[in-house]
């Protein structure tokens, strides 16, 4: 069994019934990288992708620096840099806690939701050009994965 490298494309005349599931589990792994990452670098964006992940992140819901530095596997100091520039960008802002005063809450402004939406519309724009002239079969085998991996992706 070969087991590719980072951002080697799986070679699709590879698949069948006889394929080791640990062959598909990379594979699948390899594309879906490479799918995230095409979407996030290739669709326009002003903001950088660690601060999309932010705004993503208090797009439903106020968190504090702590909380995010913790979602976003970074040390709090580099967080802090972070809700700093995105402040500065006005795309952030702080506000008091309302349960512990000692603690601020890291809140979108409505510059933050136009840049979320406007980024949102340029990943999908992205995706469904890609998408244009698929046959329909593809696109249906598209459909039925995007239920598998989803659920795979909620466990």
């Amino acid at each position: 069994m070969e087991i590719q490298e980072a951002g080697s494309a799986p070679d699709p005349d590879e698949a069948g019934p006889g394929r080791e599931r640990s062959e598909l589990a990379n594979d699948l792994r390899l594309a879906c990288q490479m799918i995230a990452r095409r979407v996030r670098f290739e669709s326009s964006s002003k903001v950088p992708p660690h601060q999309m992940s932010v705004l993503f992140k208090i797009r439903r819901e106020p968190r504090t620096p702590g909380a995010l530095a913790e979602a976003e596997r970074i040390s709090a100091p580099a967080m802090t840099r972070t809700v700093n520039a995105m402040a500065e960008a006005g795309l952030v802002r702080r506000m008091k806690h309302p349960e512990d005063s000692r603690s601020v809450l890291v809140v979108l402004t409505d510059e933050g939701r136009r840049t979320i939406e406007e980024v949102l519309d340029s990943r999908d724009t992205w995706m469904a050009r890609h998408l244009d002239g698929l046959a329909e079969e593809d696109l249906d085998l598209l459909e039925r994965a995007t239920k598998v991996l989803t659920r795979i992706g909620q466990q």
